[in-house]
């Protein structure tokens, strides 16, 4: 009986994972009295740099493949194998250097 009890204090941690298994069993509304407005965008996304790449048509049509196949967008796989020969030349910047865990759903 004892963990059907639901903790009234808010969790004090980054963890995604944490967080999202506090919500899934408690509701905003029981903790507004503990809530503070933020003036101004909480989470700030990094810029990302848009390239263009041009293939011809037969090599367009082979990523797209490709990508069906990993259940990806052409635009995920490519970012793949450009953040994966980047980790291989030994000169990719740290920001690259994490794996791509993304399975962006194809649209």
């Amino acid at each position: 009986m004892a963990a059907n009890i639901r903790t009234r204090q808010l969790p004090d941690t980054d963890s995604i994972q944490e967080l999202a298994r506090f919500w899934d069993t408690h509701d905003l509304t029981d903790f507004e009295s503990d809530l503070e407005e933020v003036p101004g965008p909480a989470f700030v996304r990094a810029r990302a740099t848009s390239l263009t790449v041009e293939l011809r048509p037969s090599e367009a049509q082979h990523l797209k493949t490709v990508a069906r196949s990993k259940g990806l967008t052409e635009t995920a796989v490519l970012r793949q194998w450009i953040l994966e020969r980047l980790r291989r030349s030994g000169k990719a910047p740290n920001m690259a250097l994490h794996r791509t865990r993304q399975k962006t759903a194809r649209r």
